[in-house]
């Protein structure tokens, strides 16, 4: 008790309880969810799923079962859970695996997530499982490449667009591997339409990207993803993490990573792999820099007490976490399931920091949604919780503006879908255009963008309106 504290006339202690009591009574109970964050998946749920039925907690806790059961043939994930899913499904789903540009790799853990009496509709099934006749044409602007990012990449899997940030692309693998990865041109197996370029875990290409670095005094921060840090060896998670901080200009360093939203098991049972990201973190902070980890949960439902237990693992240690989500047209696109989201990774220490507007990815345009859509989410998402948990809403603009706030759009016609972004830090004199889904537009919208003619008066209208 300070000295001031002691000089104050103290209320007796029922006194003060019976007025606390008092006020709480005064205002009006908090709807459910208000709390209902901290009700977090818990005990044997995956044993719904046939083939894990007699599967214990140790072992499904055990990230090498994870990996050796990880499902990466649609024949497999559609045998596992037959009879849960009805046959029309299981044949939609063969069909929607055997045209998507992403290779199957489900893990058993999101195997068990998704609620199989009602796939359609499951929010994390249509993250990973894609079924054909839910699919919708491509934009007609879609690119493979949308972002633009091997045009900034002056060395083999190294982007370099910010002036104080790269992107290093250290593999293609992933734990899973995500219908609407802004990066299938490069992740995972060639698909049967797809050749995909090859960026493998190669000392060789690392070597050559550690010396671009070192010649670049502007790079500060290095983001290192490809694929995903989840699938790196603790010896290479050591080698990216240990080179990196031993350029000095190098001050912050974010290792990207879907894998506690998949495998959260591997944080509590890869001791190996822990300890050596435990380590690089913690001698970053000797040498005063930061390394911390990116991860990407989309959905309150990705969030259980296996999560918990291994955020809890790395908050022990000092770890920082950050979340990116990717907004999402039938899994996260109500301001319900986005607070419960922004709110369930706080409670489990991971501090929410973007959401995305889904990138203009191949073969996902069912999961897009609009601009128009993003910017009144974040309005009835800002204020539900403190302003350091609310996560920001960004557009990364096509063709290499980076991130941009969803608001800052220099134009935006909600009938063309066209919103016009300018990047002056980045690529001062260009404009970047986002096109929202062409289904989402309203008829006369739709109508000019069925004839091919309009596209180009479209995009001029927008430019000249954005000056």
């Amino acid at each position: 008790m300070t000295q001031l504290s002691r000089s104050l006339p103290q209320a007796p202690e029922s006194e003060a309880e019976e007025k606390g009591a008092a006020a709480a009574a005064a205002r009006p109970i908090a709807p459910p969810i208000a709390t209902d964050h901290r009700d977090l998946r818990d005990g044997a749920f995956w044993q719904v799923i046939p083939s894990f039925a007699d599967i214990d907690e140790a072992t499904f806790l055990d990230h090498k079962w994870q990996m050796k059961n990880t499902i990466t043939k649609p024949e497999k994930l559609l045998a596992a859970v037959k009879g849960l899913a009805s046959d029309e499904f299981l044949a939609d789903a063969a069909e929607g695996f055997r045209i998507a540009p992403m290779a199957v790799r489900v893990s058993p853990y999101m195997l068990s997530l998704i609620d199989w009496t009602n796939p359609y509709e499951d929010p994390i099934r249509r993250q990973f499982i894609p079924t054909n006749s839910t699919r919708l044409a491509d934009h007609p602007k879609l690119t493979f490449d949308s972002l633009g990012e091997q045009a900034d990449a002056p060395v083999d899997g190294l982007t370099h667009r910010y002036p104080d940030k790269a992107l290093l692309l250290a593999l293609d693998t992933c734990p899973v591997y995500c219908r609407f990865c802004t990066r299938s041109y490069a992740v995972g197996p060639d698909q049967e339409m797809i050749e995909k370029v090859s960026l493998k875990a190669s000392p060789k290409r690392w070597d050559a990207i550690f010396a671009y670095v070192a010649r670049r005094p502007e790079l500060e921060d290095i983001v290192i993803s490809g694929g995903d840090a989840w699938n790196l060896r603790a010896k290479q998670i050591e080698t990216l993490g240990h080179r990196l901080l031993d350029i000095p200009h190098v001050r912050r360093m974010r290792f990207a990573s879907k894998g506690p939203a998949v495998m959260p098991q591997k944080a509590l049972t890869d001791d190996e792999w822990f300890n050596a990201l435990v380590g690089v973190v913690k001698r970053g902070r000797e040498l005063g820099k930061d390394v911390m980890i990116h991860t990407h949960f989309n959905h309150p439902n990705e969030i259980t007490e296996i999560t918990r237990a291994a955020m809890q693992r790395f908050f022990a240690e000092g770890v920082h976490l950050r979340n990116q989500t990717v907004l999402q047209r039938g899994v996260n696109d109500d301001a319900e399931t986005m607070v419960r989201l922004v709110r369930r990774c706080a409670y489990v220490n991971v501090h929410p920091y973007y959401v995305y507007q889904h990138d203009l990815v191949k073969g996902v345009e069912e999961l897009r949604t609009t601009v128009g859509s993003a910017k009144d989410l974040e309005k009835l998402v800002r204020g539900s919780t403190a302003g350091f948990n609310t996560p920001t809403f960004v557009v990364d603009a096509p063709g290499g503006g980076g991130k941009r706030g969803v608001h800052s759009h220099e134009h935006y016609n909600p009938v063309t879908g066209i919103s016009v972004y300018t990047a002056p830090s980045v690529k001062p004199g260009k404009s970047f255009l986002y096109f929202d889904p062409v289904d989402q537009l309203p008829e006369e919208g739709q109508a000019r963008w069925a004839n091919e003619g309009e596209h180009s008066k479209m995009i001029d209208e927008a430019l000249a309106a954005a000056g």
